[in-house]
């Protein structure tokens, strides 16, 4: 049949081109050395045809493991030395990890720790292509010299048929040969890592020549499954003492890198995985750790004071700097960079202080506790909770933290909120409403927390009443806590005063508890974030969403009209989106569809967490300008938000270039008429109403606003 060629024909094309390739004749006379008979081939006109070769002619294609080799006993007796050099490496490790305090959490549910460890160890989900190929070629060598080990010593011979073909030969050749690209392009890229990249070149180049030696040598039958070693081959000359020479060249260099690995910075190679496994599985928003306040020491004063995971993150560290590059302080060019500190604390002497002068201690007061970092490391190291830590002995053990911090400190002591103002302030927002106290309505179905932005802040009192006004409209039964409300904690715990965050949420529980609160619907990121991962802890039961989620769902089941507004981008909130993995449920409410570069788990913070809100910052280094002008940059006429710090941040950015509305008055305009007056009133006069100082947006508390100016 005309297009059709028989199997005889294929295989007789295929050895044509494949010509040349015939087995040398190896003797060795008893006491002799051995002896190589080469014998003179055409050159093949293409370097591997294997791809049409019938499967029928494979007939058991293998090679001798340790041909041209002799005294194979030396090899174990250089073996057994760098086994034990590195496994003494490891062990020294070990033991600085084992003297970390305990941290029994490490452990539960392995089934969903060994998916991560797949993901992102094997699959090297969060790293550069360069890095996988690197990994990849690394894993599948290690692999095939087990299989080589396994022949050798143990008559297994898996080096047999198909799979040498496909594996041994194949496989192994094209991902020695990434490993070899991949050193070249990351020792380019990151040239303080030259020296151990060139250390993984040489031996996978000289695993390389030891091939093309052999193939020159033997002519051997299957070298085009081993294309790059076949290529090589072609122009290496024929010389069994060169070969020879090389393997114990290569197998001297190998030793002696596995053995020097967890001395230097590849010990990642060992620590990453394990990090993986033992790496937090709660989402990030839960990942502080709670202070027991019967120790001598509070928070993390010396290296004696972190945990054995904190330990492990230290040495599982790969200096990539991804986290440096993600973090907005250093992005802005402040001193704050995760990697340094990691790095740092690793390096640090055993007792020693944690915190090394005064520069160290001013870069943990640059942290926005965005946990950009955390999401950014391709091995889950957590950056941001050892700062934390590190601020707790900073406030509770010295109280040495910054002016304005201490303010808002003081203020939630007193006041329970951490603004200066009245108490009195928090119920202005409901003139006008129909809103009763928890007390009052018993038949209430929500908890509206408010949150001391909302309440207090005089721009952020237009998005609690247009959220109220929705869920009215919804006929949703709600009910307010007003003048008992207090400030959920998150910004003494993100300071560093756990005593004081502890004291509010048992405070607040207590309220809860009393009022038989079974649900909370909040606008604030940073209360949702809390209620949500850090409540429990104190035996809270009662659901929280919040208010995007809340208003995605009555919106779906009809109750409201979905946003009408274009031309709408939206900001993530740090503690909603990267902390709580709350993405969609924001961009549908306020119909959101113009993104900005940075978004969604890579969105850029607006400045305002880990009490940052409170401190006055150069006008050369301010976060908030830094994304307001990413905002800016998309076109889009509304930025949207859904938190009350970054609408003060936010509003202060852009300086009136555009809108900036909460999600909630982005809807609630959706439901009414469309009257001019009323938009620009819900959005426009925004930016102009939020006082500021020189150098930070100062929050503007209301004392008695009339429901004229609060509209």
């Amino acid at each position: 049949m005309r297009g059709t060629a028989s199997s005889t024909t294929i295989e007789k094309w295929c050895r044509y081109f494949a010509r040349g390739s015939r087995i040398s004749e190896i003797t060795r006379a008893k006491g002799e050395r051995q002896k190589v008979k080469v014998e003179p081939a055409d050159e093949p006109l293409l370097p591997f045809p294997f791809f049409l070769l019938p499967p029928e002619t494979m007939k058991e294609p293998t090679r001798e493991i340790y041909w041209n080799i002799s005294h194979i006993w030396l090899m174990y007796a250089l073996l057994v030395p760098a086994i034990a050099i590195g496994a003494w490496g490891i062990w020294r490790r070990v033991q600085r990890w084992r003297r970390g305090k305990a941290d029994a959490s490490r452990f539960d549910r392995p089934t969903l720790r060994i998916k991560r460890l797949l993901d992102h160890s094997l699959a090297q989900r969060r790293n550069p292509i360069f890095h996988r190929l690197l990994t990849w070629g690394f894993i599948v060598l290690t692999i095939a010299t087990i299989i080589v080990a396994l022949d050798a010593d143990f008559g297994t011979a898996i080096m047999r048929g198909r799979f040498y073909l496909y594996f041994q030969s194949l496989t192994v050749d094209v991902f020695g040969a990434f490993v070899l690209v991949a050193c070249i392009a990351l020792a380019a890229r990151r040239p303080r890592f030259t020296p151990l990249l060139a250390a993984i070149f040489v031996i996978a180049l000289t695993g390389f020549l030891v091939e093309a030696l052999r193939i020159a040598a033997t002519h051997d039958p299957w070298a085009a499954w081993s294309p790059f070693g076949n290529l090589i081959a072609k122009v290496v000359p024929v010389s069994v003492v060169a070969h020879r020479t090389l393997w114990w060249t290569h197998l001297a260099i190998t030793f002696a890198f596995f053995a020097w690995l967890p001395f230097t910075q590849l010990r990642h190679i060992i620590t990453s995985p394990l990090n993986l496994y033992t790496s937090n599985l709660a989402p990030i928003g839960a990942n502080l750790k709670s202070v027991d306040f019967e120790q001598e020491r509070l928070g993390v004063a010396t290296l004696d004071d972190f945990t054995w995971k904190d330990r492990l993150d230290f040495d599982a560290c790969t200096e990539c700097g991804k986290c440096t590059d993600a973090c907005p302080a250093h992005t802005v060019g402040k001193m704050l960079s995760p990697r340094d500190i990691i790095i740092e604390l690793r390096d640090r002497d055993e007792g020693s202080a944690a915190i090394a002068g005064a520069a160290a201690a001013q870069a943990l007061w640059e942290c926005t506790t965005c946990a950009a970092c955390v999401e950014a490391c391709p091995v889950f190291i957590e950056q941001m909770p050892k700062i934390v830590d590190m601020r707790r002995h900073l406030v509770m053990d010295e109280a040495d933290f910054p002016d304005g911090m201490q303010s808002a400190v003081m203020s939630l002591e007193k006041r329970g909120h951490p603004f200066t103002g009245t108490q009195a302030t928090r119920v202005d927002w409901t003139q006008g409403l129909d809103v009763q106290h928890v007390s009052a309505a018993k038949d209430a179905d929500v908890l509206f927390w408010v949150g001391c932005g909302g309440a207090l802040i005089e721009r952020n009192q237009k998005v609690i009443r247009a959220t109220a006004q929705l869920m009215q409209k919804a006929n949703v039964k709600f009910a307010i806590l007003g003048r008992d409300e207090k400030c959920s904690g998150d910004p003494a715990r993100r300071i560093g005063n756990e005593f004081l965050f502890e004291m509010l949420a048992k405070d607040n529980l207590a309220n809860f508890t009393k009022h038989n609160v079974r649900k909370v619907v909040t606008p604030c990121p940073h209360c949702f974030n809390t209620f949500k991962n850090e409540y429990p802890r104190y035996g809270a039961t009662f659901e929280v969403q919040h208010h995007s989620e809340f208003l995605e769902q009555l919106v779906d089941e009809g109750k409201l009209a979905p946003a009408r507004e274009d031309g709408v981008t939206f900001h993530d909130p740090c503690y909603l989106g990267r902390q709580n993995g709350v993405y969609d449920a924001p961009r549908k409410v306020a119909n959101a569809t113009i993104e900005m570069e940075r978004s969604r788990n890579k969105s850029f913070c607006c400045g305002g967490g880990g009490g940052m809100s409170f401190v006055d910052e150069p006008s050369d280094q301010r976060v908030n300008q830094e994304r307001a002008n990413e905002a800016v940059a998309t076109g889009a006429k509304t930025l949207a938000v859904s938190c009350p710090f970054c609408m003060s941040m936010m509003e202060d950015g852009v300086r009136g270039r555009m809108r900036v509305q909460d999600i909630s008055e982005v809807l609630w305009a959706s439901q009414q008429p469309v009257i001019p007056s009323v938009a620009r009133d819900l959005g426009g006069r925004g930016a102009m109403n939020v006082p500021r100082s020189p150098t930070r947006p100062g929050p503007s508390l209301t004392l008695g606003m009339t429901e004229g100016e609060q509209n």
